[in-house]
């Protein structure tokens, strides 16, 4: 395996995971990072101790002080620097988040472009921080709202995406005026420092103070240190349910501020009249894109009766042609999952599914022999359930498929669709233009996300990102989703000679 990108990136054997701007901190403790392509050990991260945290989180403090004052344009021209970087060296952080992570390699690409696209995104919201003029009920006197920076952000994110859900977050944080202290995956930190190494070559030739962003490394322990600290004004949790409910209570214990990014059970609707085209590239991608380690994986098919039969076939005739192999290698559709527990859970899912009464249309299993020695190869499987079943409701992340059918009006799939515990991304394939803007309506999709004619998977920077229910209500990226990374300020302005209350109150003395 050539990884001659790792040297572009500066990554050696051995990297330091703690930064306090940009100093880096060694520690006695370190998390080997394997990838999942071929087993290799890519190389090593230091894992933070709870001095160094402190030290961290101090550095932050101090780089908020100087950074909020400087003009927003200013933060935004940091953060275009960094967008030139990544388009520089976008081939050498692709590879890497390929390898590391084991997506493949366009995919890789496409997370690298993301960052670039969301730093242009940034750039533009830096001269948009808009607040609102208001009449005042009162003579001579004007009221408008303003937004402040919050202060430190903390954002912890999951392995799936190791570096476009930083970026999400941290570059709209950078030109509102925040700083930022990321807590990666541990399955992937090898990414979370390239990134780093980017970016504070750019902080460090621009000027900007030390800790404006910085990094931890470690497992859950090192999240609870950032999530219980009244100093991180927002923190940012991208991951499952079971851990943005732990995240969400805890920030709520100390009146912080939390954005969830949690669990998805997207499902695709098909109408009798879809185009049954683009239901197959919108669904195989959507189940198998990412070995179905998105959180916007399509999970569940539901299928009107009188074309399912169709459907299936077509379903069962197009996993046939799947490539599963080295991600790296461009002819390949399909890598591994993330790891052997990860196969372990995709393993169970199959069996669980049999035990309640589902029928497997595409057979699954774990892949061996050549190029397949990591044991973390599955093959994406498709399977005849009903949307009831206990497995069903439960998100598995992995390539599983679960076709479902349905009868009668569009309500009734709409119904399905919403009758599972998360709300992040859906999907109708239909050119039936009531069913399409029913599905739209407040009595349609319940998630986040509601598309036609496209997929679950993957979304636009342009608009906000999340979802509803167990997916838990944050929202990230596009629209207005910077006014999370803000705090809100009504200021009101007498120009009077005199101070008249508000609702006509009298109070002379």
């Amino acid at each position: 395996m050539d990884t001659s990108f790792l040297k572009e990136l500066n990554l050696h054997p051995k990297n330091e995971g703690t930064w306090t701007g940009r100093q880096s901190l060694p520690s006695d403790s370190y998390i080997d990072s394997y990838s999942p392509v071929d087993g290799a050990l890519i190389g090593s991260v230091s894992q933070t101790t709870k001095e160094q945290y402190e030290a961290v989180v101090t550095k932050a403090q101090e780089a908020f002080i100087t950074w909020r004052e400087v003009p927003a344009p200013k933060r935004g021209e940091i953060v275009r620097l960094y967008g030139e970087a990544l388009r520089k060296h976008k081939d050498a952080l692709g590879r890497l988040v390929s390898y590391e992570m084991g997506k493949s390699l366009q995919e890789g690409y496409g997370e690298v472009q993301e960052m670039i696209d969301l730093c242009d995104l940034a750039v533009g919201l830096s001269r948009q921080l808009y607040g609102l003029t208001m009449q005042s009920e009162r003579p001579a006197h004007r009221m408008y709202e303003q937004w402040h920076p919050l202060g430190i952000v903390g954002i912890i994110t999951a392995f799936n995406f190791p570096v476009a859900v930083w970026s999400w977050n941290s570059m709209i944080a950078l030109v509102c005026g925040d700083v930022c202290i990321w807590k990666s995956s541990e399955k992937v930190p090898l990414c979370a420092i390239a990134c780093q190494n980017l970016l504070h070559k750019i902080l460090e030739e621009n000027n900007v103070p030390e800790g404006v962003n910085s990094i931890i490394t470690g497992d859950y322990k090192v999240g609870e240190w950032m999530t219980k600290d009244k100093r991180v004004a927002l923190i940012s949790a991208t991951g499952s349910t079971r851990m943005g409910k732990i995240v969400g209570a805890t920030v709520a214990e100390r009146l912080g501020k939390s954005l969830l990014e949690l669990g998805g059970n997207n499902a695709i609707i098909v109408t009798p009249t879809a185009d049954l085209n683009l239901v197959l590239i919108g669904a195989v991608f959507g189940a198998v894109g990412t070995c179905g380690q998105r959180c916007t994986s399509t999970r569940r098919l539901i299928v009107h009766a009188d074309v399912y039969e169709e459907v299936k076939a077509k379903l069962i005739k197009a996993y046939g042609q799947v490539r599963i192999g080295n991600p790296l290698d461009p002819d390949m559709h399909v890598g591994p999952l993330i790891d052997t527990m990860a196969v372990d859970n995709y393993l169970n899912a199959l069996a669980a599914a049999k035990e309640q009464g589902a029928k497997i249309l595409v057979e699954g299993g774990v892949l061996s022999g050549k190029g397949y020695e990591t044991g973390c190869y599955v093959k994406p499987c498709v399977v005849e359930a009903e949307n009831h079943m206990p497995i069903v409701q439960h998100e598995t992340f992995a390539p599983i498929l679960y076709l479902i059918k349905y009868e009668g009006g569009v309500e009734n799939a709409i119904q399905l669709q919403n009758d599972v515990p998360q709300g992040l991304s859906s999907a109708i394939m239909t050119n039936n233009l009531r069913d399409a803007e029913r599905f739209l309506s407040a009595a349609g999709s319940d998630c986040g996300i509601a598309n036609v004619n496209i997929g679950t998977s993957g979304a636009e920077i342009g608009g906000a990102f999340g979802g509803e229910k167990d997916t838990g209500g944050g929202r990230e990226s596009g629209s207005d989703s910077w006014k999370a990374y803000m705090r809100r300020q009504t200021n009101t302005i007498n120009y009077s000679t005199q101070i008249p209350l508000a609702q006509g109150i009298k109070f002379d003395l």
